[in-house]
């Protein structure tokens, strides 16, 4: 049997542990509505109880939903962001097994040193930092029968999204959830993320405060995947730093995804603070290590194209240039109201770009007035009987509030309206569309 395959005995183990949590939730919430009680807080809670013990790829995709606008109920979003992603870390015997399965039993005599206890544990496998020739590296491993784990949690999933859809169809929940099912299967392909660390290496080669670890292709599989060790401390630990090294951080920061989007259309789906670190070895001009590459996502040049053509739209005021973005990314029926509604949302996000002048990315009230925003929209949007995301905004909304949130700590102060102009100057839709054709050609990227 291919061990890189669903079993069915996995399978059923898992949806016997999530269906009694959700079923159980579902009923309750039921049970609310048969009473006359739909309280959105109360049933976010049921929700949160039900996914609280479980760890594994449903609480990964529930931390992302978390952070996606009107993906989910407010009072989902806000209960969902204090689940924690930490699962308990295997045991030495697990993982000694983990290790023969992929390297053969040999496969301690391969490294120079090799620590028992993980560096660190997340939702899909955990970390190990070992050694070879003296230089020190890091072994993913996955943990075991996840593939089964995701199919099961897949389907949980789906039950949710059409938990929510009973009562709410403002938002429609249908693409969102065939992109998360396809990043998410995608995660699991080590070997997929290999190739996509060496492509990161290769677009951000001429960034020389970014750093990306190399893979170490003969020490890989499927299910592990071993590369340098890059030394770093977490952001916030930066915080407090001077406004100059702060500025320095968040604008490479900034180039380390957005130069992959703008110039290959290309974007590391992933950017929560485990994902990057401070390398400290120049205090002056401290490096970004960017981490964990089993997400990313490759957009169609005319998608990146909507993308800065909303943007040139709200800067120049030009309606039918907005039009334009709106319908190239996939938006139906566009009547004057749905524009109307779609164009406060873009004013909103893209604000920060338009000021050519020295500011945060969001000003003390940026949250107060995002909820305000999007409540608005979102109360236009359900008048209009709703909408259907496009699956592209999931990664994209991802990344922004992402690193939006990092900004937000450090304080930072840049002429971001200066910096995506000259980020976006001389674009081309299709030399980005052959440069991303050879660079996904070199990597044997599907």
């Amino acid at each position: 049997m291919d061990k890189n395959k669903s079993t069915l005995t996995g399978k059923v183990k898992r949806y016997a542990n999530v269906s009694r949590k959700i079923t159980g939730a579902t009923a309750r919430i039921a049970g609310n509505k048969i009473i006359g009680s739909n309280n959105l807080d109360k049933n976010a809670d049921i929700i949160l109880n039900a996914l609280g013990g479980l760890k594994g790829p449903l609480m990964k995709v529930a931390q992302l939903l978390s952070t996606i606008p009107d993906a989910l109920p407010k009072e989902y979003a806000d209960k969902l962001q204090s689940l924690q992603a930490e699962a308990p870390s295997m045991g030495w015997f697990f993982v000694k097994r983990r290790m023969s399965s992929e390297l053969g039993s040999d496969w301690l005599s391969k490294f120079d040193t090799f620590e028992r206890v993980a560096k660190n544990a997340a939702s899909l496998g955990q970390v190990h930092k070992a050694k070879i020739n003296g230089n020190d590296i890091a072994c993913k491993l996955q943990y075991p029968d996840m593939i089964s784990t995701v199919d099961a949690d897949l389907k949980q999933l789906k039950l949710i999204f059409s938990l929510y859809g009973t009562w709410d169809k403002t938002i429609k929940t249908k693409d969102i959830y065939n992109e998360l099912s396809e990043r998410l299967k995608e995660e699991l392909n080590y070997k997929r993320e290999l190739k996509n660390m060496m492509l990161f290496n290769e677009m951000l080669k001429d960034e020389k405060y970014i750093n990306i670890p190399k893979p170490i292709d003969k020490l890989s599989t499927n299910r592990l995947l071993t590369m340098s060790w890059l030394k770093g401390e977490s952001f916030m630990k930066w915080k407090n730093s001077s406004p100059k090294i702060k500025n320095h951080l968040a604008l490479t920061l900034f180039y380390a995804w957005y130069i992959p989007f703008y110039k290959f259309g290309i974007i590391h789906g992933d950017p929560h603070p485990g994902n990057y670190q401070v390398d400290n070895s120049n205090e002056k001009k401290p490096k970004i290590n960017l981490l964990d590459f089993g997400c990313i996502r490759i957009f169609p040049a005319k998608f990146v194209k909507g993308v800065i053509d909303l943007y040139i739209a709200m800067r120049d005021n030009n309606q039918k240039l907005a039009i334009n973005a709106y319908k190239s990314w996939g938006f139906n029926n566009l009547s004057k109201d749905l524009i109307k509604v779609l164009n406060i949302w873009a004013l909103y996000i893209y604000g920060p770009l338009l000021e050519n002048k020295k500011r945060q990315i969001q000003n003390p009230n940026a949250e107060k007035n995002g909820k305000e925003v999007a409540s608005n929209v979102y109360k236009e949007l359900k008048k209009l009987g709703g909408v259907s995301p496009p699956k592209e905004f999931v990664l994209i909304d991802r990344a922004a509030v992402g690193l939006g949130s990092v900004f937000m700590h450090l304080n930072a102060e840049l002429n971001w309206h200066k910096i995506i102009e000259e980020l976006i100057s001389n674009f081309d839709e299709k030399e980005l569309h052959n440069r991303q054709k050879d660079i996904i050609k070199k990597f044997k990227i599907k």
